[in-house]
């Protein structure tokens, strides 16, 4: 045989283990798992097939673990149909996915899952669960302000434009004017979920104008949901930059409804809360611009209101509809216990400022009444508690019924035995 074909038949076998090995090395012979990002930025479905290698494909992934039969995730799903194209188009993409963790029960345990819809974030693989709004326009803002850098550093007046609109209106802002960002990283970290936190440093005396700032190093607190602004100069040491932000998150004077209740809970003072009939009515409205003076002086105090025609069921505990008049302040401790005033409880029509002034002092020099909310205690959901002893109550007639009718079941095929 001539050496060539010698050759030949000598590579020929290599030539075919050439082509067929990779695969084989990569999948133990089987076609490794593929993911295609979808083009049109609509909610994927995810297996156990492919759920790594979507990991591994996207770095921003938000899951929804769902079950069929579950009522909640028929509500979110037209909810994550629409925010699905927004996220998928900003400039950090969030792709949205959904998983049936009734079928796939290996991938749900894998990562926790106990309940049904629960909303993850996979930040480069790895998960936090997501417990905010579903709405789809709050839902975009909170993801978009969890992808976010904990502190952006803008180095222009066109920069700093940039970060407010991609910012929005649901969360305050903080822009550090020649604020070191090491100065402010470790309150970014801490109140990432809460907050968009930068730092500037360089900026026209045009932008200090429209902040309304004379001097740096400023911190520039933004509202933009309340449209209030304000500004800190230091000291950005110890306990007063953070006391600043904490107080920030908040506004001056809050309306009280299930959001800012939840809201609260992380705050440690105490709530001024004036009850009113209407928050919309023109007196009101005045009082509420007498409680933001009184809030400006008195850091230490949360100051809110809330109107009967707006949250009732909120307002309850606070107030006897037949004995109490209206608008009348108490101080909330937020959880079963506030204080009030004697005499000095319910505010008189005329000079508000003066009776909320002596409302004050009399509350710090401790000549106040306490007083206990008990069964009537608002939750942070605004449930009464005896409406929830009713609900459970009924759960236990609904389950004694049931029982008695296994008995009565059973007697008949006794009674035939004996």
């Amino acid at each position: 045989m001539p050496a060539m074909a010698v050759d030949k038949q000598r590579l020929l076998p290599l030539f075919v283990l050439a082509l067929v090995t990779p695969a084989c090395l990569a999948s133990g012979g089987e076609e490794p798992a593929r993911f295609q990002i979808p083009q049109d930025g609509s909610v994927v479905e995810l297996d156990e097939g492919n759920f790594e290698a979507a990991l591994a494909a996207v770095d921003f992934l938000f899951v929804d673990f769902h079950a069929p039969w579950c009522g909640h995730c028929k509500r979110l799903s037209p909810q994550l149909d629409e925010a699905a194209p927004v996220l998928a188009g900003l400039s950090t993409p969030i792709v949205v996915a959904k998983v049936n963790a009734e079928k796939y029960k290996k991938l749900g345990s894998k990562y926790g899952v106990d309940g049904f819809p629960t909303l993850m974030l996979f930040d480069h693989g790895v998960p936090t669960e997501y417990t905010g709004s579903r709405k789809a326009g709050q839902l975009v803002e909170s993801l978009r302000k969890l992808v976010a850098p904990d502190v952006s550093v803008l180095k222009s007046d066109a920069a700093i434009k940039s970060f407010l609109q991609e910012a929005g209106v649901g969360f305050p802002l903080f822009i550090g004017f020649g604020v070191d960002e090491s100065s402010i990283a470790e309150y970014g970290a801490r109140y990432k979920k809460k907050a968009w936190f930068s730092t500037a440093n360089d900026f026209s005396e045009d932008l200090m104008a429209v902040y309304d700032f004379d001097k740096i190093p400023a911190l520039v607190s933004l509202n933009p949901k309340y449209n209030e602004q304000s500004v800190f100069y230091g000291p950005f040491e110890g306990t007063f930059l953070e006391d600043f932000i904490r107080q920030s998150l908040l506004p001056i004077t809050v309306p009280i409804n299930e959001e800012t209740v939840k809201m609260l809970k992380d705050d440690d003072r105490k709530v001024v809360l004036a009850i009113l009939q209407d928050e919309s009515d023109e007196t009101s409205m005045q009082l509420i611009k007498v409680l933001r003076s009184a809030a400006n002086a008195n850091h230490d105090l949360v100051f809110g209101y809330v109107g009967v025609n707006q949250w009732e069921e909120f307002t309850e505990p606070f107030h006897d509809s037949k004995s109490s008049q209206l608008p009348k302040l108490v101080v909330w401790d937020k959880d079963e216990e506030y204080e009030v005033v004697e005499g000095l409880e319910s505010l008189e029509e005329g000079d508000h400022g003066s009776q909320i002034s002596r409302f004050l002092e009399a509350y710090r020099a401790g000549r106040t009444i306490k007083k206990t909310l008990g069964r009537r205690s608002p939750t942070l959901l605004g449930v009464n508690a005896s409406y929830i002893l009713l609900f459970l109550v009924a759960v236990l007639v609904v389950l004694m019924f049931f029982s008695g009718q296994g008995e009565e079941d059973r007697q008949p095929t006794r009674a035939h035995q004996e």
